[in-house]
């Protein structure tokens, strides 16, 4: 165990997310469940994980990111057009309403319902915070947590 953030630590974090109106788009503090991140997993951007490099338990920073750095920048490739009739099994679509959608791979992907325009459909893939300045408040709670699913026999 380690005292404070390092490469490839797992941390255990609050968070919340604000968009430069100050409004908030997402915090952990809402439902009293943190956040478990392993840092060097691709799963956050690297300038994230410079961010908690070097914090230690208790510690709470607050920092901005840019679009490259946080959630990327909006792809108009991933806004895609659909017929009306590609929704006859999932009901009426309503703009703004968050749909899942199967990808070629098999996987789901949450799109976003931007327009409805006679049998035009527009569904837009991005990441919801793309392209914004996304404002973080994180408290590390723990470095590299012992987990329950850590619990079971390591020799067996």
């Amino acid at each position: 165990m380690t005292d404070s953030v390092q490469r490839n630590s797992a941390v255990l974090v609050h968070f919340t997310l604000k968009l430069a109106d100050g409004s908030t788009a997402e915090s952990t503090r809402d439902n009293g469940k943190p956040a478990l991140f392993s840092l060097g997993d691709g799963s956050l951007s690297g300038e994230l994980e410079e961010q908690l490099l070097g914090l230690k338990p208790g510690d709470k920073k607050a920092f901005s990111l840019g679009p490259d750095a946080a959630f990327g920048q909006a792809s108009p490739d991933l806004i895609q057009y659909f017929s009306r009739r590609d929704f006859t099994e999932a009901g009426e679509p309503e703009v703004g309403a968050i749909m899942l959608f199967s990808g070629m791979d098999g996987n789901e992907m949450p799109g976003v319902i931007r327009e409805i325009s006679g049998d035009s459909i527009t569904v837009d893939f991005n990441h919801p915070l793309a392209g914004q300045t996304i404002h973080f408040d994180v408290e590390v709670l723990e470095i590299d947590p012992v987990l329950e699913a850590n619990h079971a026999n390591p020799a067996g």
